[in-house]
């Protein structure tokens, strides 16, 4: 594609993130081209392109069943919305069109012919592991209130830390995160809780982003654990969570938000203990409205609230016991939830962490038995259903439903019982005993 347009008179380099993965020894994830071609012209040297982005000069063009955005070189003006230029202006050079990008490590084209331009120190601050804004980080932030996030979000990913000025800038600015959509704030998160620094959600609460994105998580981070099970205060320790948790998108949501009620159930006792009573069910109530503040998807929501609502059940490494929660959570989030409470407890006090985790494993193995041997956990996996109970004389609704758990409540105790013959004679039994 860059032969393609220099062979007709333009100048075309690959920018941006693509540049920096390369110069790091990543693979890209997509690559854009910056070009001094105007759209039209674009349009007419490639078969396959798909407007895009035209108004803002950008075209993608398809080659080989892949999409990759050209962008024509610019300049653009002010922000009014704090994500749109107001106008924008193309131009012949891609120094120009470098100096309008967000971060020096973004702001790096490449050509075979012309080799690397950095026209702002890209390659040092990436060999000093440092994200640093193009020109006036204020003036940055005030085009665009996302790069503030972004810049905690790259920090993330790529395990750099925030250059001092940039960081200035977001303190002073970080309200403006409040006139972005939803959506582009979820993405941003998403990405900085599926890196390796999940925890980095700590530098959200310290620039002052978290409390105008989740003040409700914000707010955590002052208030205190006086107990013996905890050596964190409730951020910190929910921070030391999240890091523990598998990369797993759910589950460090999980994470995040599985303690997001304590400081609405906060009591201390005569002895000066602090204790969270009824915390898990509060937290489930304020991560449901964070979660649709964030335009999540029904399913995660459905799935996230269910790993916090029993995170902080004792599960018994008995086989009814762990059976019993499988029938709650469905076996692929039981998985998580085991993981999640294993996570929960390395945040706290390592004096009592062995025990747990014991007990934790021991109820993985007896899940993985389960799992492995068919046993049955469900009313649905019982050999009699509703139907065969009104065959008997029952009435349908409750009675149905109330005899079916406790028929399910034996085989629970012991899958052999799972017996068609058994179970309606049971069920005559318990009818008997009704009536």
């Amino acid at each position: 594609m860059l032969r393609r347009l220099g062979d007709a008179g333009f100048a075309a380099y690959i920018v941006g993130g693509a540049v920096r993965d390369l110069a790091m020894g990543n693979p890209p994830h997509d690559y854009d081209i910056a070009t001094s071609a105007k759209p039209a012209q674009v349009k007419a040297l490639f078969e396959r392109t798909i407007d895009t982005g035209i108004k803002h000069g950008t075209v993608t063009v398809v080659e080989n069943g892949v999409g990759y955005e050209v962008t024509t070189f610019r300049t653009e003006g002010a922000y009014a919305d704090g994500r749109h230029p107001d106008a924008v202006r193309y131009i012949d050079s891609v120094e120009g069109d470098l100096a309008r990008r967000d971060f020096t490590i973004n702001a790096m084209a490449y050509n075979r012919e012309t080799g690397l331009v950095d026209c702002f120190g890209g390659m040092e601050d990436i060999g000093k592991k440092r994200i640093r804004c193009v020109g006036d980080p204020e003036v940055r932030f005030r085009e665009d209130a996302l790069r503030m996030l972004r810049a905690v979000r790259f920090a993330a990913v790529l395990e750099f830390d925030i250059e001092e000025k940039t960081a200035q800038a977001i303190k002073k600015y970080a309200v403006l995160i409040k006139k972005v959509s939803a959506e582009r704030i979820r993405e941003e998160l998403n990405k900085i809780l599926l890196s390796d620094r999940p925890d980095d959600f700590r530098v959200l609460h310290q620039l002052g982003l978290l409390q105008h994105i989740i003040p409700e998580l914000d707010k955590c981070f002052y208030i205190s654990q006086r107990n013996k099970y905890h050596i964190f205060d409730v951020g910190e320790h929910i921070m030391h969570a999240a890091a523990y948790t598998k990369r797993d998108l759910i589950l460090r949501w999980a994470g995040i938000l599985h303690d997001i009620g304590k400081p609405c159930c906060m009591s201390t006792d005569a002895g000066g203990v602090i204790h969270f009573y009824g915390h898990h069910r509060e937290s489930v109530i304020i991560a449901k409205d964070v979660l649709h503040r964030l335009r999540m998807d029904n399913d995660s929501i459905h799935d996230i609230l269910v790993l916090i609502e029993n995170h902080d059940v004792r599960i018994e490494p008995t086989p009814p016991a762990v059976k019993r929660m499988m029938a709650r959570t469905g076996p692929q989030l039981f998985r998580k939830l085991l993981l999640l409470q294993e996570a929960d407890n390395k945040a706290k006090n390592h004096r009592y962490l062995r025990e747990k985790l014991l007990r934790i494993n021991e109820v993985r193995r007896i899940y993985q038995d389960v799992l492995a041997e068919g046993q049955p956990y469900l009313a649905a996996d019982l050999v009699v259903n509703g139907r065969d109970l009104i065959k008997l004389g029952f009435r349908a609704g409750r009675e149905i439903g109330d005899t079916l758990r406790a028929l399910l409540d034996e085989v629970l105790i012991n899958p052999e019982l799972n017996n068609r013959e058994y179970l309606l004679q049971r069920a005559k039994e318990l009818r008997r005993k009704r009536v």
